[in-house]
């Protein structure tokens, strides 16, 4: 199919029962509400509670804002196409969602290896932390991260629409970048699954330094001779290294899934749970660990009511 006349693609249907497909239109809005409301919880008591206002915090609440960006690139749309029993999607949306897709994916990601940097500086060399966490050094943290991922993005995104396609059917119920690659016609595909290949080895890197930087948080946390300053510092630790451990864990079953034989089906679950577990159980996880959270949380919904 020459690309100059592909001006849509199919995605996959959950099903073509109409009542199923209502079903998964509940189960798809009622799961996108409870991860944009508890995203936009978290950032609200951020910015609501003045003694929130720390780098820890500020970069938390950058995360918030990715997952509630990350789920509301996919699925408005998948919630509609339940709802109207259809399943088309335009090139140009189809771009706007990988580019999106990869550009939160990544940024979270490597939000989440700065957050590491901050609790190491934090535990480990407290006396600098002023110095070198302070708001500006925040500031260009971020915007670094958003940049770079950016221009992450839109290498993947070049790199898989480069090729022309040779059918517009893609078999998930997004425009996921392993499937929309199975309809090249090309071998220009070889130069995005490269990319794929050398991102997977960036993201081990970032992942391996995370590690060794819990190595040596968890080292200095063990040093702390009270049990109540131990137990603060594992507060702080504990949520973030359970985030990374969800967000590792589901992606490592993404990138099985795209180099397994596995059948439609067990794709469709492999996806669902990368792209629903880690934005989801989030602000699950921070607002049930960490006291200051809870607090500020506690706070803010008794103003509310």
């Amino acid at each position: 199919m020459n690309e100059s006349l592909l001006s849509e693609f199919l995605l996959l249907e959950f099903s073509n029962v109409r009542e199923l497909q209502i079903l998964h239109f509940i189960a798809f809005l009622v799961f996108y509400l409870a991860a944009v409301a508890g995203n936009v919880l978290i950032i609200s008591a951020i910015v609501s509670d003045q003694r929130l206002h720390t780098p820890m915090y500020f970069l938390l609440m950058n995360l918030a804002i990715l997952d509630v960006g990350q789920v509301s690139v996919i699925f408005p749309q998948t919630i509609l196409n339940s709802l109207f029993n259809t399943r088309h999607i335009s090139y140009s949306g189809c771009v706007a969602q990988v580019l999106l897709f990869v550009l939160f994916s990544i940024s979270d990601f490597s939000l989440l290896t700065a957050m590491a940097y901050d609790r190491y500086v934090a535990i480990c060399n407290p006396l600098q932390y002023e110095l070198l966490m302070n708001k500006q050094a925040c500031i260009k943290m971020v915007t670094t991260v958003w940049i770079v991922s950016f221009l992450y993005a839109v290498l993947h995104t070049g790199g898989t629409f480069a090729p022309p396609f040779c059918s517009n059917v893609v078999n998930q119920f997004f425009c996921e970048i392993p499937q929309l690659l199975k309809l090249a016609c090309s071998d220009l595909y070889q130069i995005e699954t490269g990319a794929l290949f050398l991102s997977a080895i960036i993201l081990l890197c970032c992942f391996t330094y995370i590690v060794v930087t819990y190595v040596h948080i968890f080292t200095a946390v063990l040093r702390i001779p009270s049990v109540q300053g131990r137990q603060k510092a594992f507060s702080t630790c504990l949520p973030h290294l359970i985030v990374v451990s969800i967000f590792v864990s589901t992606g490592s079953v993404s990138h099985l899934k795209a180099t397994s034989n596995s059948t439609s089906h067990m794709d469709l679950v492999f996806t669902m749970v990368y792209t629903m577990v880690p934005p989801l159980m989030n602000p699950v996880i921070y607002s049930m660990r960490n006291k200051e959270i809870k607090h500020a949380l506690s706070k803010l919904l008794g103003l509310m009511y």
